[in-house]
């Protein structure tokens, strides 16, 4: 177990006050770390059973407190960003914190703002809500890494009942795909087998299946997969894929893609890797997103652009206006429940709009790294915690 000593503060400050603390899991030592970098305090609760005291516990809570000033919630500055993002990252990946958010009412709360409930029925209705107000949707069942061919089989179950669902009920929408949760760790064979499936089912529902990007150690071969269920006779335009503007090597990928007519969500990307394979500095990033959108625009192929950055989004249109781009030849792509004003902003000035909306228990993995993408959305829960 690793041990942290106590380290005090005077006042709140914004400086670090950490007590005495055992953890089983060193991915938590390192968020204290990271925390300490960034003078955020970090208050760290653990509830210890009478049997095994010193060796067995849960972890019930962690606080993270942003500092505070006579106006409410401060944002942190920009220098804290990177490390705040790396901390969320780390625990997103920490599995005490994931079992007691995902079996808890108050994780259940926080989430519900990004994540539209746990069933099939609860996005349904969400999809419908949102092509109330003039805006697609993307239909997402959390999950990833599974376990067995089985768990396999039932997560492409529940994507096949989505596109009945949306070909009855005519919904505007389409479906977001995962393929580790298709089964790709277990049997790539296997992951092809289940997406083949889902492909041919979005053609006779007349809709479109897009595989998800997951971390840099799958983006060849989800591109590679991507390439080979294009090809299929009758999937060409009806299978895409989503492309991380924070990666290296996206510009050589998009080049490949268009020259197959693939589909391509842009998106800044949400994994942390290392700054051999992606842009360390944001700066680097946003740059590197616009080169890339205006690759794509002029392509003549139907892209999405995935930003709720105001400054990407300007770039966007500015840049469609000067190349006579019509706004229905692309689209914006945003997540639900994130920049609800500017989703409605941008329908009517005339822009397509495509919300992702994600439902499933297994929620906790990509609600961090949605805080992870966008760290001011902490502030956004703080403020909103506690209103109806």
């Amino acid at each position: 177990m690793l041990q942290t000593a106590r380290t005090s503060s005077r006042g709140w400050d914004g400086d670090v006050g950490i007590g005495q603390v055992k953890y089983k899991d060193s991915s938590l030592a390192q968020v204290v770390e990271g925390l300490s970098a960034t003078r955020i305090r970090a208050l760290i609760y653990h509830n210890f059973p009478k049997q095994a005291q010193a060796v067995h516990y849960s972890l019930y809570s962690l606080h993270i407190k942003i500092r505070k000033t006579t106006k409410g919630f401060s944002r942190p500055p920009n220098s804290f960003m990177p490390i705040l993002r790396s901390v969320l990252i780390a625990l997103s990946r920490n599995s005490s914190l994931r079992h007691f958010a995902e079996d808890s009412t108050l994780g259940g709360r926080m989430s519900s703002r990004f994540v539209a409930g746990t069933s099939v029925e609860h996005v349904l209705t969400a999809a419908a809500a949102v092509n109330s107000h003039g805006m697609a949707t993307t239909l997402d069942s959390l999950g990833e890494n599974v376990h067995s061919p089985e768990e396999a089989q039932q997560a492409a179950d529940v994507y096949h009942r989505l596109l009945d669902a949306i070909e009855q009920r005519r919904l505007d929408a389409n479906v977001s795909v995962k393929l580790t949760q298709m089964g790709m760790d277990l049997d790539p064979g296997l992951a092809q087998t289940m997406v083949t499936g889902l492909v041919e089912h979005a053609v006779a529902a007349n809709t479109f299946v897009r595989i998800d990007m997951e971390g840099s150690d799958y983006t060849q071969a989800t591109i590679d997969v991507v390439s080979r269920l294009h090809a299929m006779q009758g999937n060409r335009g009806r299978v895409g894929v989503v492309i991380q503007a924070y990666l290296r090597r996206s510009a050589a990928d998009i080049d490949r893609l268009l020259a197959e007519g693939i589909r391509i969500r842009l998106c800044k990307g949400a994994y942390q890797e290392p700054a051999n394979l992606a842009f360390p500095d944001k700066a680097e990033v946003d740059a590197n997103f616009i080169r890339l959108m205006q690759v794509l625009l002029p392509s003549g192929v139907y892209h999405g652009i995935a930003t709720h950055d105001e400054k990407m989004i300007e770039a966007t249109c500015r840049f469609a206006r000067e190349r006579g781009i019509q706004p229905d030849q692309f689209e914006f792509q945003m997540l639900y429940g994130v920049r609800r004003d500017l989703q409605k902003s941008l329908v009517a000035a005339g822009y397509r709009m495509r919300v992702y909306i994600p439902f499933g228990t297994e929620w906790y993995p990509y609600f961090m790294r949605r805080l992870a993408e966008r760290p001011a959305n902490l502030l956004f829960i703080a403020r909103n915690f506690f209103r109806k």
